[in-house]
């Protein structure tokens, strides 16, 4: 049978995603555009579609409309097909008067919704992570193994392991015990055979993705009657499971990374630059689909390009553009450089007449202006940035926040429609 019908997919928007702010302030975390024309949410999609899985709900309950309205606009499917992805936003029954509590309270609150779509298997997936999986192959694990959960895990080292739910599996990948965010002093005891390739590069420990498949009937028994009053998945309901179900674990190899914090954010994104990037943006069979927008072709006038990135509709008169990644509808100005850098760009075009009338009341136009000198630095949606303004970002700067802009991790980040002045230096 194919995964459609026997698969519903659930996908979690993630809490108020204060560690990815200033970014998350107006948007939910899976909304925020990540590779200049993409948006989080699109990447656990696109992997349930390559996968065959058209039937998904994701969850969400912070700052929900851009999420809506990209969702709305982007996934619409043949009237003659059962596809869909739904926003299960948080909301108020007779039954739940709360906010979702946790991951599995979260799943708990909606389960009403699943039951108009009858499914043999419940995918349950994060919202801010970015990799690409064929879940084909997770459901062939579930099914060889007998498992009633399966837990997609990844290798990681002894720096990284300390961050995630650990565990460790048996000779037929049937997982027989789970630590969640172990101490460093505990890590000896938590070695894993991840496998010779995985081992030399000192990759010891198994650690859960936070990609479940749980057989349905089971998932509504461990929510409803069983462990009623659980609110999270990684932290209650699978190291309680495993000595009671079948609990498999699917080994994931490929490129994964948790879009937890505004560095790893910054650094998923200028790792796509590279001439060969782990995160593939140009497999035919694992394609990334998004809003299809009705854009002209960026257009480069003396610019020199180096490992950049540069998505649709932009206009660059820079003198220099490196290691960088330009969203769509970017403009920017004469003289100006840009290196390390995501600038994601507008949401629409100003006309040359707005542009005249902000220009003769002191406000710069949309995009980048002349001269300018950008380093380290996420330029969010619609910010204005005057003509020659200097954004250096790098270790030497310690974390703040401003009207304007924040700084965490060297990083600086402009607020979405900042309206950076001329000459203005950080």
């Amino acid at each position: 049978m194919s995964l459609s019908k026997e698969v519903v997919a659930v996908i979690l928007g993630g809490g108020a995603g204060t560690r990815l702010a200033p970014l998350t302030s107006s948007r939910s975390k899976p909304a925020v555009p990540i590779a200049g024309k993409y948006r989080l949410v699109d990447i656990p999609i696109s992997n349930c579609m390559n996968s065959d899985i058209n039937r998904m709900f994701v969850l969400t309950q912070f700052n929900s409309a851009s999420l809506n309205r990209h969702i709305k606009n982007t996934y619409q499917f043949s009237v003659f097909s059962k596809a869909f992805v739904d926003i299960l936003a948080a909301e108020q029954t007779p039954d739940s008067t709360t906010w979702f509590q946790g991951t599995a309270d979260a799943v708990r609150q909606c389960l009403r919704h699943l039951d108009s779509f009858p499914s043999e298997y419940v995918l349950i997936l994060s919202g801010d992570q970015l990799y690409q999986m064929d879940f084909n192959e997770m459901f062939e694990n579930h099914k060889r193994t007998g498992a009633e959960i399966s837990i997609a895990t990844i290798p990681v080292a002894d720096r990284e392991a300390p961050e995630f739910g650990i565990l460790k599996s048996d000779e037929n990948n049937l997982i027989t015990s789970f630590i969640e965010k172990p101490k460093k002093e505990l890590l000896p005891e938590w070695v894993s055979d991840t496998g010779a390739a995985m081992q030399q590069k000192g990759r010891n420990y198994l650690a859960s993705m936070g990609i479940y498949i749980f057989n349905r009937d089971l998932l509504i028994d461990l929510l409803t009657k069983i462990h009623p009053e659980a609110k999270d998945f990684g932290k209650e309901i699978i190291p309680n499971s495993i000595e009671n179900y079948t609990v498999a674990s699917f080994q994931y190899e490929g490129y994964w990374t948790d879009i937890g914090n505004i560095y790893s954010f910054f650094e998923a994104n200028l790792d796509l630059t590279a001439d060969i990037p782990e995160f593939n943006l140009f497999d035919n069979n694992k394609a990334i689909y998004t809003r299809p927008r009705m854009l002209p072709p960026a257009k480069i006038s003396g610019t020199t390009l180096e490992k950049t990135i540069i998505a649709d509709g932009c206009i660059i008169n820079a003198s220099r553009v490196e290691h960088s990644v330009i969203g769509i509808r970017s403009r920017i100005g004469y003289g100006s450089t840009i290196v390390s850098c995501y600038i994601m760009g507008g949401d629409y075009y100003e006309t040359i007449e707005d542009i005249n009338d902000n220009q003769a009341k002191g406000c710069p136009p949309i995009g980048i202006g002349k001269r300018c000198y950008l380093r380290n630095c996420i330029i969010d949606k619609n910010c204005r940035i005057g003509d020659d303004v200097r954004l250096n970002g790098g270790p030497h700067l310690e974390n703040t926040d401003t009207d304007l802009y924040t700084i965490k991790d060297g990083v600086i980040v402009t607020k979405k429609g900042a309206i950076i002045p001329d000459g203005y230096v950080v």
